[in-house]
C-alpha cells in the first residue's frame, strides 16, 4: 500500500511564478504526480529552473518542455489530458483560451477532469484581462495600507502574501473537488481571483468598521485589541539585527526598566503607565533603541525573558536554519540539486499522521523529464519523440 496521501492522482502544471506552483507544491509533496510545464524560450527570471526561487516552489514535480505556439503541442496537452485528474494554470484568463485549451475542450477527452484557473481578477468582471502580482492585489484589497506603520505612506509588507494565500486557497479547493469526483464521478472547474481571496481575509477590519464604527487605520507594530506599550521591533547590535518587545502590565514595565538599569527617563511621569506611555510611544520607542543597539537581538531576548518580560529575535535565513525548535521539528530539509548542489528547503508544515510528506527530489531541470511523460505516458514512439524535438514543439 503506497502511504502518499495523493499517490494515484496525476496534476497537469501550467502555472507560474508563486501563487500557483505553491498550490501544486502542497499537492506533489502528498505524493501526486505533478507535470510542471515549460519552454525554454519562457524559462527565465523566476521560471528559471537552475535559479533558488524556482527551486523553492517546484521540489517534488515533473518537467517537461512544451512550445505552444505549434498547434501539435495543443494535441500532445490534450494526450496528457486525457491520463490526468488535475489541470491547474495561473495565467490570465486569455492565455488557455488563446491556446484552444479552456475548461469545454479539456471536457471533450476527459469528462471529469478538474480545472483550476487561479489569476490576480479571475475569469469573469472589467478587470478580468488585468495581469496583476501579489503586491498589486495586496494594494487593491487594503491589506497594504493595514500592514504599514500609518496611512501616509502605506508601504505594506515584503512579500506576496497574496500568492501564498491564494497558493493554499487553490490546494484546498483541489482536494475539495476531488473529493466531491469520488463521490459523484463529476469533474470541476474552479476560477479563483486572487483579489477575492485576499478581501476574504479582511472580516475583522470590515466588521469593525460597519458594525462599530471604527475608523480602520493602519497600526504599525502596536498592539491592535489589547493594550501594551511598549510594543515594538527594536534595531540591536549588529548589521539588520532586531528583537521585539512586548509589555502589558506594570509587572513587565517594571522589569524591562530593571534590566535597562533604571534609566532617568524610566520615571518620568508620561510613562508611568500603559496608557501614558501609548500617548508618547515615538520617543519611547527611541529611548528603548538607545539600549537594544547595546546587545546583540539573542542577549536582548535573554535578559528580558529570563524576567518574565515577552522578547523574540527577528530570525533571519540563517537563524531560522540553526533554530533548535524548527530542527526538532524537521522544518528544514535538504535535497540534492544536480546544479545547485545541497540546498536546504522548508518541509512541509502540514503533518499527516497516516501519509506524511515525501520530500524525494529537488526541482526538476529544463524538460528533464521529457522522456518518462512522452514516451511511457503517452507512448510516443523514439522516432515521433525525436521528430517533436527537431520541429522545436518539445523544447
Amino acid at each position: 500500500m503506497n502511504d502518499n496521501a495523493l499517490h494515484d492522482i496525476r496534476v497537469l502544471d501550467f502555472t507560474w511564478l508563486l501563487a500557483g506552483p505553491y498550490a501544486t507544491r502542497i499537492l506533489a509533496d502528498f505524493g501526486a504526480e505533478v507535470i510542471k510545464v515549460q519552454s525554454g524560450k519562457t524559462a527565465t527570471g523566476a521560471e528559471l529552473n537552475n535559479a533558488g526561487y524556482f527551486n523553492t516552489w517546484n521540489r517534488n514535480k515533473l518537467g517537461i518542455t512544451l512550445n505552444m505556439i505549434f498547434p501539435e503541442a495543443k494535441e500532445l496537452v490534450l494526450r496528457l489530458v486525457e491520463i490526468s485528474d488535475v489541470v491547474v494554470e495561473n495565467f490570465t484568463p486569455r492565455v488557455m483560451a488563446n491556446w484552444g485549451l479552456n475548461y469545454e475542450t479539456l471536457k471533450e477527452v476527459r469528462p471529469d477532469i478538474i480545472m483550476v484557473s487561479l489569476s490576480g481578477m479571475g475569469q469573469t468582471g472589467p478587470w478580468r484581462d488585468s495581469v496583476a502580482l501579489g503586491p498589486t492585489v495586496q494594494a487593491l484589497s487594503g491589506l497594504t495600507c493595514l500592514t504599514s506603520f500609518n496611512k501616509e505612506n502605506p508601504v505594506g509588507m515584503g512579500y506576496s502574501y497574496a500568492d501564498s494565500i491564494s497558493g493554499l486557497f487553490a490546494a484546498m479547493v483541489i482536494l475539495a473537488a476531488l473529493e466531491h469526483r469520488a463521490k459523484t464521478g463529476e469533474g470541476k472547474y474552479i476560477d479563483i481571483s486572487e483579489y477575492e481571496a485576499m478581501c476574504s481575509l479582511l472580516g475583522p477590519a470590515i466588521l469593525d468598521y460597519s458594525v462599530n464604527q471604527n475608523l480602520v487605520l493602519p497600526q504599525g507594530n502596536a498592539s491592535e485589541y489589547v493594550q501594551a506599550s511598549p510594543h515594538g521591533c527594536y534595531r540591536c547590535l549588529g548589521t539588520d539585527r532586531w528583537c521585539v518587545i512586548a509589555v502589558f502590565n506594570d509587572d513587565e514595565w517594571n522589569a524591562l526598566c530593571y534590566i535597562m538599569g533604571k534609566p532617568q527617563w524610566t520615571e518620568l511621569e508620561r510613562f508611568s503607565t500603559i496608557s501614558q506611555r501609548l500617548e508618547h510611544t515615538l520617543e519611547l520607542n527611541d529611548l528603548i533603541e538607545q539600549w537594544t543597539v547595546n546587545y546583540a537581538p539573542e542577549d536582548v531576548m535573554k535578559m528580558l525573558q529570563g524576567v518574565g518580560v515577552p522578547a523574540a529575535v527577528v530570525n533571519n535565513a540563517a537563524d531560522m536554519i540553526n533554530d533548535p525548535q524548527l530542527k526538532s521539528r524537521g522544518f528544514f530539509t535538504q535535497l540534492h540539486h544536480p546544479v545547485l548542489g545541497d540546498a536546504y528547503c522548508d518541509s512541509n508544515p502540514i503533518r499527516l499522521s497516516k501519509t506524511p510528506a515525501q520530500l524525494w527530489r529537488a526541482a526538476p531541470v529544463l524538460g528533464e523529464d521529457n522522456r518518462y511523460v512522452y514516451q511511457d505516458l503517452i507512448g510516443l514512439d523514439e522516432q515521433q519523440y525525436s521528430q517533436y524535438i527537431e520541429k522545436g514543439i518539445i523544447s
